[in-house]
């Protein structure tokens, strides 16, 4: 176990648990930079010291050199005493062996990342039988997030709630559009749609806004719907509510096996451009109805032959950003494609926001997020406990859901007696299934889930709304 350096820029530390993570990869290191922040004592295994290094001096943490599955690696690490242990190396197998291991010795939780497709619709038994809390396929839930997408062609993003009764839907409002120059509070007057806006972001700024605030071009905004309602309110806005009916995808990895799957089993037709020859004969073992190309979906002449130009929608999933920036440029110049962009590092973030690449996924979010809520909920005791947790406009803002499970200061009191604070919106209520979006006469009971969108990052309690 080697020193670690404390930087200056992180917040002073709150109780939190002891969680030991397995694996500084992408994910891995997304994690401890969240978790790290939110108070938690952090110890890192990796069998590279130079990840090992970096993240230690970049985050207050501990960290162990070598084999996480591993007992005396583990017990290093201090296994023992620990609360959680997140495994999320490249390795399936490893991060199940890590996962038993810990739990044999130890008296914590545990989280595996998951990734082949073979261990898919074995999830439940491996999860059951080695009682982990949760696995995680990041490449399945990235899939599922596109999918949900090219079923709204013209949203930026699409997050699901309440066990998938309500989404959270993100659009860029543009020149002449409806929505272009009327204030949020005239919008069913004006156009006889019920919504609620939840954040808007303007010239890079994010707000949680109120009624008096004017929409303009170019804003984003993100709306609460409920999923049996979405149709009929997005055509009353007149965004494009017809999912796709063709599809693209570059590369022929995990990822792009998902979202064929998912996308054929909807009556999408779809085409994978792939260069590797014996991959695609995997492929088109596991997916006959989709057409599969052994190509170079990075040339523009097979993109050309392959139809570019007239196809719906576009997925370009290599495994190299800069080529899935440039081909989502390239799908945009030379067709009216929907065109939903992967990428998996974090650099120059900010000048890749300014390109106009559409809707843009960011994979180790997705594993953070759901691990990040499970945390939250863990080291909250069960006090109205997260249940769903979402990053929205470059983690300037988090949606979570909160499980009302006790009374509190919160319940039985109508919102609008409630001292909230500034930057905090009650987005929905969930009562038994029925989904209520609140005014200010409404009141949460025991028993509901509750939607939270704010500016304030780290609520782990519904009680953290209030001032």
């Amino acid at each position: 176990m080697f020193g670690v350096k404390r930087s200056e820029k992180k917040p002073e530390p709150r109780q939190g648990l002891k969680i030991i993570i397995v694996g500084m990869g992408k994910v891995g290191t997304t994690l401890v930079e969240n978790l790290s922040d939110e108070g938690h004592e952090i110890t890192i295994i990796d069998k590279n010291k130079q990840r090992l290094t970096a993240m230690s001096n970049q985050c207050d943490v501990m960290a162990v050199e070598g084999n996480g599955a591993s007992f005396s690696i583990q017990e290093e690490a201090g296994i023992e005493d620990a609360d959680l242990i997140i495994a999320v190396t490249d390795s399936d197998e490893l991060n199940l062996l890590c996962c038993t291991v810990a739990k044999r010795v130890g008296k914590c939780t545990a989280i595996a990342r998951v990734r082949t497709p073979d261990y898919l619709k074995e999830i439940t038994f491996i999860k059951e039988q080695l009682g982990l809390a949760m696995i995680i396929n990041p490449e399945y839930e990235t899939a599922r997030e596109i999918a949900d997408i090219l079923c709204m062609p013209d949203a930026l993003e699409v997050n699901s709630f309440a066990r998938g009764q309500v989404e959270v839907v993100k659009y860029k409002i543009e020149e002449g559009h409806v929505l272009d120059g009327i204030r949020i509070s005239d919008i069913f007057s004006r156009i006889g749609a019920r919504m609620l806006i939840c954040a808007l972001q303007r010239d890079g700024e994010v707000f949680i806004p109120n009624g008096s605030h004017e929409l303009q071009k170019d804003d984003i905004i993100s709306i609460v719907v409920t999923r049996k309602e979405s149709r009929q309110l997005f055509e009353k806005l007149s965004f494009n509510t017809d999912k796709v009916r063709n599809c693209i995808i570059i590369g022929g990895g995990r990822t792009a096996y998902y979202l064929a799957s998912f996308l054929i089993n909807t009556g999408v037709q779809v085409e994978i451009i792939e260069k590797n020859t014996e991959r695609c004969e995997q492929l088109s073992i596991l997916l006959p109805r989709a057409t599969i190309i052994n190509g170079d979906g990075t040339e523009e002449e097979v993109l050309k032959e392959e139809g570019i130009e007239s196809i719906e929608s576009f997925v370009p999933l290599t495994g190299i950003d800069e080529e899935n920036i440039l081909l989502t440029l390239y799908a945009k110049q030379v067709s009216n494609a929907k065109v939903v962009t992967k990428i998996n590092r974090l650099n120059f973030r900010g000048v890749v926001g300014k390109l106009d690449l559409g809707s843009t996924i960011y994979p180790r979010y997705i594993v953070s997020e759901a691990i990040i809520a499970y945390v939250r909920a863990r080291n909250n005791s069960g006090n109205n406990p997260v249940e769903t947790l979402y990053h929205l406009y470059d983690n300037r803002v988090e949606a979570l859901e909160f499980k009302i499970d006790r009374k509190s200061a919160v319940t039985d009191t109508t919102l609008k007696e409630l001292n909230i604070k500034n930057d905090v919106l009650i987005s929905f209520i969930n009562r038994r299934g029925q989904i209520i979006i609140p005014s200010g006469q409404d009141s949460i009971h025991v028993g509901d889930s509750v939607m939270v969108v704010t500016k304030r990052l780290g609520f782990t309690n519904i009680l953290d709304i209030l001032e």
